[in-house]
């Protein structure tokens, strides 16, 4: 293999997103490996979620049953149940000094926006699918929210 080609294969793989090329025959073996060779160590970042002050861990293990039967009971309250559509940070309002969105009690038109969940750094804003009254207000706000979570209960109008 001439310098020529050994050329031609380092501008193709510093061209792409290739970091290792290996090319062998029965006369030459070139191997081109890019970045750095130092071993590599994936670590977690650890993760910040705000909570609300809860009643002490004693107390936390016979709650849990009850907090089964929560989604049962937010669906028997009066009133459909509006759920997150993504995981994300749930904020009730546009900025953290501004007003929250809608409050208990308000009627929202169709296409009103409820809150914001927040994923990847992009805020989704939540909008009303139907003209409705907010019944409930299941979220605290930047509270970490699941695909599926309730976040209001309302009444359709």
């Amino acid at each position: 293999m001439d310098i020529k080609d050994l050329k031609m294969l380092i501008k193709m793989v510093t061209e792409t997103d290739i970091t290792e090329f290996e090319l062998e025959n029965a006369d030459d073996k070139v191997v081109i490996k890019r970045g750095c060779s130092a071993p590599q160590f994936q670590m977690q970042a650890p993760v910040a979620y705000q909570y609300a002050p809860a009643a002490p861990v004693a107390a936390a293990a016979p709650a849990a049953a009850p907090a089964a039967a929560a989604p049962a009971a937010a669906e028997k309250e009066q009133g459909d149940v509006l759920t997150s559509p993504i995981v994300g940070t749930f904020y009730r309002a546009p900025a953290p000094d501004a007003a929250p969105f809608v409050e208990v009690g308000q009627i929202v038109e169709k296409g009103q926006v409820l809150c914001i969940v927040e994923a990847m750094k992009l805020m989704n804003e939540i909008e009303a699918e139907f003209k409705c009254k907010i019944v409930k207000i299941c979220k605290e706000n930047a509270q970490p929210v699941e695909y599926g979570d309730t976040l209001f209960v309302v009444e359709k109008l």
